[in-house]
């Protein structure tokens, strides 16, 4: 059975990797970008909130921080565009757990509904004092070095990072959820005092893992602002970027490994599509929205574990099936 799951991994990632060399299309590419960078954040995202059971609205944090630490240290340090400036994609990374750190001992000392509410109020003050400082540049923005890529191979360099990315997001929250590390987070999802009454160190566990989601998500935003090569706060330090994390975790199968690669694939590749296809920007809101509302009413769970109960129970029917089968054709076979 594991050795079938690692095969359709394998495949997964032999397709993600081919699709720039089969696509070629800008177009496609870009929304390729964006898809796979949104992915690996929805993935980052649920290796905490969808393991602990703390739902975070205050990601873009991390995104916003890692796009301003690309921007600022390729300006400050006089970096020329190109292919050097990917190395200053983990320390969009390593900045945000800087700031994970002391956000989440503030955060994670309420209980879940709170921390909501918290995350919310952190992420406001982020995205104001961006606004307003002047080495952001204000609402304004910053302006990267210009990378003298032409032509279709510009995107390339851009997913191939990207998808570098989401590969260590993965295979860091598999690892998390099958570790003992990861069974506590768990356990702390089902009941966080009787984690505690079990000797979990539930404080300390909910605060490495926050602040080892920030990672990725950190990458990601030092990512998109050396792809765009100019950023303003009001879009790093977005809402709809938590809001949409938190949509592909709950829509692919919120706490799942596989269930926030489904919901994003699924939703940041239509919501792409449509901006850039239809002058009205809302469209894909409207469709969300929907979208959303079938998955609550039909499958709460998502899609990931939907599917995998309809799958389970056909199996089981047709197993029942064939063992209810067996004794007719035996009997039939016997010859009076």
């Amino acid at each position: 059975m594991k050795l079938k799951q690692s095969a359709w991994w394998a495949l997964a990632l032999v397709v993600f990797a081919l699709f720039p060399v089969v696509v070629t299309n800008p177009f496609y590419t870009t929304i390729g970008i964006f898809t796979v960078m949104y992915m690996s954040c929805a993935t980052s995202w649920n290796m905490f909130s969808g393991y602990s059971g703390y739902v975070s609205l205050g990601t873009a944090i991390f995104f916003g921080c890692g796009a301003y630490t690309m921007a600022l240290a390729s300006i400050d340090w006089h970096v020329p565009g190109g292919a050097v400036q990917f190395w200053l994609v983990p320390l969009g990374g390593v900045v945000a757990m800087a700031i994970a750190v002391p956000l989440g001992a503030v955060a994670l000392r309420v209980r879940r509904h709170t921390f909501v509410v918290i995350t919310i109020a952190f992420f406001f003050v982020f995205q104001l004092a961006a606004i307003n400082a002047n080495f952001t540049g204000g609402p304004a923005g910053l302006s990267l070095a210009l990378i003298p890529w032409q032509g279709n191979a510009y995107n390339t360099p851009f997913y191939y990072v990207a998808l570098l990315i989401l590969v260590f997001a993965v295979v860091l929250s598999a690892l998390v959820r099958r570790s003992r590390f990861g069974l506590q987070l768990l356990a702390i999802r089902d009941d966080e005092d009787r984690a505690l009454g079990l000797g979990v160190k539930v404080k300390a566990v909910k605060l490495t893992g926050y602040t080892m989601s920030s990672f990725t998500v950190g990458m990601a935003g030092a990512l998109y602002a050396m792809f765009l090569g100019q950023i303003y706060p009001q879009f790093v330090f977005d809402p709809v970027f938590d809001v949409t994390v938190a949509l592909m975790a709950f829509l692919g199968g919120f706490g799942t490994l596989l269930g926030p690669l489904v919901g994003g694939l699924i939703l940041e590749s239509s919501q792409q599509y449509l901006t850039a296809t239809y002058s009205n920007g809302s469209l894909y809101l409207i469709l969300f929205g929907a979208l959303f509302l079938i998955v609550v009413l039909f499958m709460p769970q998502g899609i990931v574990v939907k599917v995998k109960e309809i799958w389970m129970k056909r199996s089981l029917k047709d197993a029942d099936g064939v063992d209810g089968a067996t004794p007719v054709a035996m009997a039939g076979s016997v010859k009076p």
